[in-house]
Order: structure tokens, then sequence, then C-alpha cells
């Protein structure tokens, strides 16, 4: 079992956790706002038990109907939350439509708080560790599970916050008001994750910033190059794929060239880490000019 899968199964520990501490906060209230907050702890639950899924699937080694892996099992993890996401933000819509037709005043509302604040601190915490985790180790399921669990932590707080203003001021209505923004900013959050993952699964290109970076580095570590040319650059899951054409001298010998292609995949696994590269050497004439230019 990987370090990632064993993250996710922690994920999913934590999960049932919160699911269970936020469902009995709505139990001793009944408020509707808290039961928003609950029910997206069941998609949090949902996508942990996924993303175990996909990331014993991305770990797998290359295979005959696979000779590239299976990086990007975590993209469908991803867009799978995102999913489950949006469908938990129309569920909360219409608990909020139906508590402003029946405002109901809640029950035992300082017990509730109380309750929910525990909850949130445990989401909050883990959703650290998945964030700080997925992102040194790559890993899109983790990272969409982590934002996933920031952006709960975010709503929890403000429910908080507006919860305690109910039976301060007596407005019944507010209760069903939070779980409808509740529901808006699960919606957002849904919405990025499916896009973000989609990216990932259509090889989208990286910000121009990492192509720089990666444009710095061929540069740098090619001595005795003339050019690099039509460099692309696509990620999937935690591997990045570098692929470019490297122009040297045509007297220049086979191992000689070897070896400057060595070194710059040295230099790129270096700064990048996990990668695969692939480097097609040519002779001067195939030069664009319109590359990377290799500094002497």
């Amino acid at each position: 079992m990987t370090r990632a899968v064993q993250l996710a199964f922690g994920s999913l520990v934590v999960g049932c956790l919160v699911l269970a501490t936020k469902f009995g906060a709505w139990w001793v209230t009944g408020s509707v706002a808290l039961y928003s907050d609950a029910l997206e702890s069941i998609i949090n639950v949902a996508a942990a038990a996924a993303a175990v899924v996909a990331l014993w699937v991305s770990a797998l080694p290359p295979d005959a109907n696979h000779p590239y892996g299976h990086y990007k099992a975590e993209y469908f993890s991803a867009v799978l939350e995102g999913v489950l996401v949006l469908l938990a933000a129309l569920s909360i819509l219409r608990e909020a439509y139906q508590g402003f037709l029946d405002p109901r005043p809640v029950d035992a509302p300082l017990l509730g708080m109380a309750i929910s604040g525990v909850a949130t601190a445990m989401n909050a915490a883990w959703s650290s560790v998945l964030l700080r985790f997925g992102r040194r180790w790559r890993s899109p399921a983790l990272v969409a599970d982590g934002k996933h669990l920031l952006t709960d932590v975010t709503t929890s707080v403000g429910v908080l916050i507006g919860f305690a203003l109910v039976p301060l001021t007596g407005w019944t209505w507010l209760d069903p008001a939070l779980a409808a923004v509740v529901a808006v900013n699960i919606l957002w959050t849904g919405w990025s994750l499916v896009r973000e993952s989609v990216g990932g699964l259509m090889d989208e290109a990286p910000d121009p910033g990492a192509l720089g970076r990666v444009r710095a580095l061929i540069s740098g570590s090619a001595e005795g190059a003339i050019e690099a040319h039509e460099l692309r650059v696509r990620h999937a899951g935690r591997v990045t794929f570098v692929e470019f054409h490297l122009v040297v001298p045509r007297e220049m010998p086979v191992g000689e060239a070897h070896d400057i292609c060595d070194r710059v995949e040295h230099a790129l696994r270096e700064a990048i880490g996990e990668s695969l590269i692939t480097i097609h050497v040519e002779p001067p004439h195939k030069a664009k000019q319109s590359g990377v230019l290799v500094l002497p």
C-alpha cells in the first residue's frame, strides 16, 4: 500500500467521524443550516472512498494495455468528487427552500454549535495534512480532497457565525438563508474541481511559469547542443511528461549526444520530480531558431 493510499484511508476514517459529529449537531438542533453542513460530509466520505480506489489504480505499474501507466486514474476521482459536490449543493438548496416556506426555531443552539465546532476543527486539521502532502507528492486526488475539506471548513465557520445570530435575533429565516449560501459556495467548489480535473484528462498545458522553468532547465543543462524546440509538457497525476527535439552539431558522436540527453533528464527530474522524458536528437539543418537556445 502506497503512502498516498494510506493517507486516503485516513481521509475515509476522518470523514466518517466528522459525518457522525455533524449529524449529531443537526439532530440536537433541527437546524437546516447544520443539516446542509452535515450533508456535505456524506460527500466527503464518498469522495474519500473514491480516492482510495483511484490512488490504488494510479499506483499500478504500466502494462500492455496502459504503456504510459495508470496515473490519470486520480483525475477520475477528482471529477467524481466534483459531481458529488454539485449534487450535494442541489440537495441543500432544496432543504433551504423548504425552510423558507416553513421556518422553525432551532433547539439547543449552544450545544449544536459546540458539536459542530469539534467537527470543523477535525476537518481543518486534516485538510491541511491533505493539501501539504498532496502537493508534495503531486497527487490530484489528495489535493482535490484537501480543497474540498477546506471549503467545508470555510462554510462551517460561516454557518456557525450566522447560526449564533438566530437565537439572538429571533430571525428564523436566517437558518435556511445560511443553508442557501452554503449551497452556492459548494456549487462553485464543485465546478472548480470538475474543471481542473477535466483539464488534466485533456492534457492541458501547464501554466506559463512552469513551462518557463522547464525551458530554463533545458537551456542551462544542454551545454554542447545548439537548441531545443517543439517542447511539450503535460501532467498526468503525479507524473510530468516532457517531450522536445534537441539539435546538436553534425559532427557530434552519438555517445556525446546521449550524454547531453542524460544531463538534461537528470536536471529536469531533480527539479520537477517523477517524470517521463522523451528527447529526439536532430542535426543542425533541423534547427528552427525559435525554440530554446542552449546557453554556452
